[in-house]
């Protein structure tokens, strides 16, 4: 298997569009490369909701972080982009943090620039620490991985706070830190998503949140606007959460879940995606005969 950084680099150089989806656990995991994706972006925010059912405000712990992507590891050969969002405190707690997530099987780690605690890119009321504190969180995330394929991300958050030039400007000093993909969150517009596009000689990730700041755009046009990683973080989620809920209500309206059959896994599309025939076989291959 290719490693993430030769598959962005290679994307970069196509100027094709990298498709990262979100998976919030790891089932939906699964789910993403049975389908033949390349990677799986670890959401920060998926895990809020769906592990402590409250909101992306920065509530989940390193340890959660680092044992969930542990599991996810464990469930999917893809490389893993985690979203370590801050890091976790100031630059000496970042070193932590990208020994933990590297050792826990992460691929790319996402690190961004706001004020702690932090609060979805698409939230109000967000604030960014200064440029120079960002940088130096950078060149300790770089100095501190083990392997060069592990893939440091910066984000930046300055675009809702302040302007998109100095979310250009803070991105070309992250770029000059040695981080190897710029995320400019919450661009508000088609004309300021090419403005960034043409900023850059570096991978860039453009955020896709249905409802949110940045107007949806297919991932062929992002390409083209110059954007290489293709985010959809919590399509999964939102998914699932409108499903479950349309279910439910059918349970509850009637009592049956007959109506709602399209809406649900097949039992055999369930057992196939968690496994199932891989762990009948070791059950066949380590049986032990029992002599009465």
């Amino acid at each position: 298997m290719s490693s993430l950084k030769t598959l962005v680099r290679d994307a970069h150089s196509a100027s094709r569009a990298f498709l990262l989806p979100g998976a919030y656990d790891a089932l939906s995991a699964r789910i993403i490369q049975d389908l033949g994706f390349e990677a799986v972006y670890v959401t920060g925010a998926g895990l809020a909701n769906s592990r402590l059912g409250v909101p992306d405000i920065g509530l989940v712990t390193l340890t959660e972080l680092r044992d969930h992507v542990a599991l996810l590891a464990d469930a999917v050969d893809l490389p893993l982009v985690v979203d370590i969002d801050t890091g976790f405190g100031n630059a000496v707690n970042v070193v932590r943090t990208v020994k933990l997530m590297e050792r826990a099987g992460a691929s790319a780690l996402q690190l961004e620039d706001q004020v702690f605690p932090k609060k979805c890119g698409h939230f109000d009321g967000k604030a960014v620490i200064p440029a120079n504190e960002m940088v130096a969180k950078i060149k300790a995330a770089v100095d501190t991985r083990q392997s060069q394929d592990l893939l440091i991300i910066a984000r930046t958050d300055a675009r809702a706070v302040s302007t998109l030039e100095e979310a250009v400007d803070r991105g070309h000093a992250y770029q000059e830190a040695g981080a190897d993909v710029i995320f400019i969150e919450a661009p508000e517009s088609t004309d300021e998503l090419a403005i960034v596009g043409k900023s850059f000689d570096v991978p860039l990730i453009a955020n896709m949140v249905e409802g949110g700041k940045t107007p949806v755009q297919s991932a062929q046009e992002l390409a083209e606007l110059g954007f290489t990683l293709v985010l959809f973080a919590n399509a999964a989620l939102r998914s699932a959460q409108k499903s479950v809920r349309d279910v439910l209500q059918e349970i509850q309206r009637v009592g049956s879940t007959a109506a709602v059959l399209d809406h649900m896994s097949t039992w055999e599309e369930r057992q196939s995606g968690v496994g199932k025939p891989y762990f009948d076989m070791l059950e066949r291959k380590y049986a032990v005969e029992v002599t009465p």
